[in-house]
């Protein structure tokens, strides 16, 4: 069995000094910080290159690991129960923050409401949102794939993902006949995550790219400020809901089914947050989640097992966003929810956080589903596009949270290894 790769700290702090020198950047020089682009997305590519051979062989290994396929019972089910309480506690996080702190009354100026809702434009040939027989449908269509590579190619990780244990359950129904392929499997994935770490050695740069790059376009487009000085308050209100599920209700879940410091976890994982911050993608950060998960000492079988399915179906900063920005439009534009209105934004929110992703344009397209849920009007959407690109910067650094913290806990239910027999 391989060691765990160890972190350095002092590449946390180029990180974090990466992020703070690109957003001064951007802000002094918006037109040249652009031009940083090119690096910032080759540092993506590199770290999306990855993700699919990863998640196959991660997967693989997670359920390797468990050795009888009938021990994957007992964490399968606790990590899918751990998905649906985190994201329904993110949603009824979200619906608590934004009624209390109510930000869309009294804040926005109903001619910057019109403005905002006439240039708002709606995926091709959307004029309603879909209904949530779509939502299910699709998430039933996502866990298969009728071609594996088509899946790969498109970067589909639940089919990939079901196939991965799909054939190593019937692995260790056979191990003895399979034990070049499992030691292959082993090899390249223990390659791949040396892969990670290599790339992680110019990660300061690529991040100072992408951020600087993404800062700067907001800056240059001179805008910004003057809409988020309209929606501020619910920029506000979505990072204090995410801040409370990130700093409060996880750490809690940690430390009570662990008993460890839950603090001293999220140190350990702060190279992948501030790489979900920066990179806004749960899939890219993936490889670093991985890595930084099993420094921090999670069960290897865990994290490869946890992990990437919860960057696939494992929401919660994106549930909360949801129903957070609903409640807002509802309240901007004054439209009034009751509370049975609220409930069923908080069930979509759930759902289509989940079952969404394999929709073009997934992230509009998810927040059609919940509007159109409780008949709030589409066009509204454009009231929080402004700061979209910033929030979800913040949520992805949630979800990523989230999953790692799942797979400390999922970690408790899986059995110790059996020794292996001496020769």
């Amino acid at each position: 069995m391989t060691e765990s790769p160890k972190h350095s700290q002092a590449l946390t702090y180029w990180i974090a000094g990466a992020i703070v020198a690109a957003i001064a950047v951007a802000l002094i020089v918006p037109n040249f910080a652009t031009h940083f682009e090119i690096g910032g997305e080759l540092f993506l590519r590199a770290l999306k290159m990855i993700v699919v051979p990863l998640v196959f062989t991660s997967v693989m290994c997670g359920v390797l690991g468990m050795g009888d396929v009938r021990q994957l019972g007992r964490p399968g089910a606790a990590a899918i129960g751990y998905y649906l309480c985190t994201t329904v506690l993110a949603v009824v996080i979200g619906l608590i923050t934004v009624n209390i702190i109510r930000p869309g009354v009294g804040t926005v100026d109903p001619a910057v409401i019109e403005r905002l809702a006439s240039e708002t434009r709606l995926p091709e040939g959307q004029t309603e949102a879909p209904g949530m027989g779509v939502v299910l449908e699709n998430l039933a269509l996502m866990l298969i794939s009728d071609n594996l590579f088509a899946a790969a190619a498109d970067t589909q990780l639940l089919p990939i993902i079901v196939f991965a244990i799909a054939i190593a359950a019937l692995m260790t129904t056979m191990i003895d006949r399979v034990g070049a392929i499992t030691t292959l499997v082993t090899e390249a994935n223990d390659l791949l995550l040396r892969f990670v770490m290599a790339l992680m050695k110019v990660a300061p740069l690529g991040i100072f790219c992408l951020v600087t790059a993404r800062f700067g376009k907001a800056q240059a487009d001179g805008r910004f400020i003057e809409e988020i000085s309209q929606i501020g308050w619910y920029f506000a209100a979505v990072v204090i809901g995410l801040a409370v599920h990130a700093f409060v209700v996880l750490p809690l879940i940690y430390y009570l089914v662990t008993k460890k410091n839950p603090y001293s976890y999220m140190a350990a994982m702060s190279q992948a947050l501030l790489t979900a911050f920066s990179t806004a993608s749960s899939s890219a950060t993936l490889p670093v989640t991985l890595e930084c998960a099993e420094s921090a000492g999670v069960s290897k079988r865990s994290t490869e097992f946890v992990i990437p399915l919860g960057a696939t179906i494992n929401m919660d900063g994106t549930a909360l966003y949801e129903a957070a920005a609903a409640i807002f439009i509802a309240q901007a534009i004054g439209f009034d929810l009751t509370l049975s209105d609220q409930l069923i934004i908080a069930v979509t929110a759930t759902l289509a956080a989940i079952g969404a992703a394999g929709i073009p344009e997934a992230g509009l397209v998810t927040m059609l589903i919940v509007l159109g849920a409780v008949g709030l009007p589409l066009e509204y959407l454009g009231l929080i596009l402004a700061v979209d690109w910033l929030l979800d910067r913040f949520r992805t650094a949630v979800n990523v949270l989230g999953d790692s913290i799942g797979a400390a806990v999922v970690g408790t239910t899986i059995p110790d290894p059996e020794p292996s027999p001496v020769n």
